[in-house]
């Protein structure tokens, strides 16, 4: 790989503008420090504000100038922006499980089929992709979806001993630390376990999997409410969930019950936003055409009701599934939805940032 020059790397981020004072990024002093090697460049931006709302958002913004200044192949390693999400939620965190994880995003849906999974997956890749450290858990049980996108379905991790206590390594992928039921079951075998049955290995894959540094873990849950959301909440602090639904009212109905169990009063996890997938049908062979299958814009009717921000909205698109399909995401290629899913990484990475400001602590939840 050719190493590229920190002077041309520095000259790059001199046309990024900082959105409130209007001067660039390197003028203000917000890159304390840029390094380029043979493994690729690594970016440090740091604000002196200690509530600056707009520093974490301009991760993804260096990551896309760099890659439009030298070519989408180029190698970023990381972009680090010393924490204010990841400071403030480890401080609050009080939890020892999971005590190395800033951030827990539990994505939801309030029925099947509306391709809750997809999202998880591809707004994971997203965010390692924008230089968070991220781990994905695929936490339903019965369905497990997660190897097949990441083209891991035969993988079976590693396991350790540190002192009396066995850990389970998640394989990374795409820059993705992974864990899922489907790497301890045969794909072809029905998983026939009770609802305890099903709590007690959701606990052991989160207390057992050495996951390291995390600046977030994405929980793709199983679909509806049930013991599973139960023991999540009951287990870690769960910093905010993403509910994914598709614009049509079966599908919204279904919707507005998960965010009503989040909102519970005895769960009390906040709701980050509302991810409206499938939105709008687009042929390849017609890319400026949008029908709407499912119906228009449900999920911003909802936002209106509750609230909640719609953080994104996805098409139904031929390629989402066909790299679902082959194990190599939709994020990584270079295509308007890639896009679109990078765009809703940095807004859940804002409204985590957002959620973090609230004085108010994370807590697990005491459920009778």
């Amino acid at each position: 790989m050719k190493i590229i020059p920190v002077t041309d790397i520095r000259k790059v981020l001199q046309s990024i503008i900082h959105p409130e004072s209007r001067k660039n990024i390197v003028e203000l002093g917000l890159v304390r420090e840029i390094e380029s090697d043979n493994d690729g460049i690594s970016v440090t931006i740091e604000s002196s504000r200690p509530n600056d709302p707009f520093i974490s958002s301009l991760r993804s913004v260096v990551v896309k100038a760099i890659k439009d200044a030298f070519g989408p192949d180029t190698i970023i390693k990381e972009v680090k922006v010393p924490p204010k999400i990841a400071a403030k939620a480890e401080e609050r965190k009080p939890d020892i499980i999971l005590d190395g994880v800033r951030n827990i995003v539990a994505v939801a849906s309030g029925k099947g089929g509306v391709g809750k999974s997809t999202i998880a997956v591809n707004l994971s890749i997203a965010l390692a992709m924008n230089g968070y450290k991220t781990g994905l858990l695929d936490a339903d049980i019965f369905g497990p979806s997660v190897p097949l996108m990441f083209d891991a379905a035969g993988f079976k991790p590693e396991v350790i001993k540190e002192g009396d206590a066995t850990l389970v390594i998640p394989p990374e992928r795409y820059g993705v630390k992974v864990l899922s039921t489907g790497f301890f079951v045969d794909r072809d075998d029905a998983v026939v376990w009770r609802g305890p049955m099903a709590s007690n290995f959701l606990k052991q894959m989160l207390t057992m999997a050495k996951w390291g540094e995390l600046d977030f873990l994405i929980i793709d849950l199983p679909p509806g409410t049930s013991d599973i959301h139960l023991s999540l909440v009951q287990e870690v602090a769960v910093t905010g969930a993403i509910i994914v639904s598709t614009p049509q009212e079966v599908a919204l109905a279904d919707a507005v019950k998960g965010i009503a169990m989040f909102r519970n009063e005895k769960i009390n996890v906040p709701v980050l936003g509302l991810v409206e997938n499938m939105s709008w049908f687009t042929p390849e062979e017609l890319p400026d055409k949008r029908y709407y299958i499912f119906g228009r814009e449900g999920c911003k009717s909802l936002s209106e009701k509750t609230g909640i921000p719609l953080l994104g909205q996805i098409p139904l698109v031929q390629g989402i599934r066909e790299s679902g399909d082959s194990g190599r995401p939709a994020v990584l290629d270079n295509t308007p939805v890639a896009e679109a899913f990078r765009e809703l990484a940095a807004k859940v990475a804002e409204q985590v940032d957002v959620r973090n400001r609230d004085p108010e602590p994370t807590k697990r939840v005491n459920v009778n």
